[in-house]
C-alpha cells in the first residue's frame, strides 16, 4: 500500500485509471505505513509526509487537463461577493491602489511589499512547523492537532475538484471581449521574478500546479487552524500564530492571490472542522483501533 500510494501521484498522467481511484490509492499510503511500522515519532513524521504527498496530488490533479478545467472554472461569483464586501470595489484593488508603488522603471518594492511576499512564501512551512512544535513540546496534543490540520487540507482540496474557482490575478489576466477588466496585479510573481531572477521559473513550477484552487483559501484556513492549535498550548505561541495568520490574510488580498471571500470561506472551513471534531472522534477512534489491530497482527501479535 505504501509503495503503491507513493507511486500513484507520479504515474497519474500516464495511466487511464479514474483520478478518484488514483487518489484513493495515494491516501492509502499513510494507512499502510501505520500497519507496516510500529508507532514511533519517526512513523508519525512519515505518515504526515505521505498524507501531504497525497494532498499535493489532489491539489494538482484537477489541472492535469487545463482545457477541461477552464471550461468549468467559476470566475464571476467571487467578484460579486468581494464587491459587496468591499462596498462597491474589490478589496485587492483598493489595497493595491493605496499601497503599491510603480515608478518609471516598473514596480517599486518597499519594505512592506517584501514582508508581505515573504509572509506568503513562508506559509509552506507554517502548518507543518506548528505540528513539529506541538510534537516536540506537547506530544499528547499531536494526534488531534495533526488530524484537524490535515482534515482542513483534504476537505479544502475536494472543493478544487468540485468548484474550480479563479483567484483575482487569474480573472484579471483572463479578461476577454465582453468581460470587464480587473485592475489587479499578481505582485507575488512580479516580486519573485525580480528577486529570484532566472531561478524563479523553476522555483515556481515546484510550488505551483493549479491556478484555479482559490476557494476556499487553504493558505488562510490552515494558518488560522495553526494559530488556534498554538493558542491551546500557550498565550505567547497563540499570539505568534494569530499575528502570522492576520499578516498572511492581509498579504493574500493585497498581493492579488485571493479574494476576501476566499479567506472567509477558509475561516468557515476551519471552524467547521473544529466544531465537528468531537462528533468525528468516535468513528475515527474505531478506525484507528482497526488499524492498530492490523499492526499487531502484522508484527506477530495475537
Amino acid at each position: 500500500m505504501v509503495l503503491a500510494g507513493v507511486a500513484a501521484p507520479l504515474v497519474r498522467k500516464r495511466v487511464s485509471t479514474p483520478p478518484l481511484l488514483v487518489q484513493t490509492v495515494a491516501f492509502g499510503a499513510p494507512v499502510g505505513l501505520c500497519v507496516a511500522m510500529r508507532r514511533s515519532r519517526g512513523r508519525d513524521v512519515a505518515t504526515c509526509c505521505l498524507q501531504m504527498w497525497a494532498y499535493v496530488a489532489a491539489y494538482k490533479t484537477p489541472h492535469d487537463d487545463p482545457d477541461a478545467q477552464q471550461h468549468r472554472v467559476h470566475v464571476r461569483y467571487p467578484i460579486v461577493a468581494d464587491r459587496i464586501l468591499g462596498l462597491g470595489e474589490l478589496p485587492s484593488v483598493r489595497l493595491q491602489r493605496a499601497l503599491a508603488r510603480t515608478g518609471i522603471d516598473g514596480a517599486e518594492w518597499r519594505a512592506l511589499d517584501r514582508v508581505l511576499v515573504w509572509a506568503h512564501w513562508s506559509w509552506f512551512a507554517v502548518p507543518h512547523g506548528t505540528l513539529v512544535y506541538i510534537m516536540l513540546r506537547h506530544p499528547r496534543r499531536f494526534t488531534r492537532a495533526a488530524t484537524m490540520t490535515y482534515a482542513v487540507f483534504d476537505i479544502g482540496a475536494s472543493f478544487y475538484w468540485l468548484v474550480p474557482t479563479a483567484p483575482p490575478w487569474y480573472a484579471a489576466a483572463r479578461a476577454e471581449a465582453g468581460e470587464e477588466t480587473l485592475a489587479v496585479r499578481r505582485m507575488m510573481v512580479e516580486y519573485g521574478e525580480f528577486f529570484w531572477r532566472d531561478g524563479w521559473g523553476s522555483l515556481y513550477s515546484v510550488f505551483g500546479g493549479n491556478p484555479l484552487a482559490a476557494m476556499p483559501s487553504l493558505h488562510f484556513a490552515t494558518s488560522v487552524m495553526a494559530a488556534l492549535l498554538l493558542a491551546e498550548t500557550g498565550t505567547f505561541a497563540g499570539l505568534l500564530g494569530f499575528t502570522y495568520a492576520l499578516t498572511l490574510g492581509f498579504a493574500l488580498v493585497y498581493l492579488g492571490e485571493h479574494y476576501l471571500v476566499d479567506l472567509l470561506a477558509g475561516v468557515a472551513l476551519t471552524g467547521a472542522v473544529r466544531r465537528l471534531a468531537p462528533r468525528a472522534t468516535g468513528p475515527l477512534q474505531r478506525a484507528a483501533g482497526v488499524v492498530a489491530r492490523l499492526e499487531e497482527i502484522a508484527h506477530g501479535g495475537v
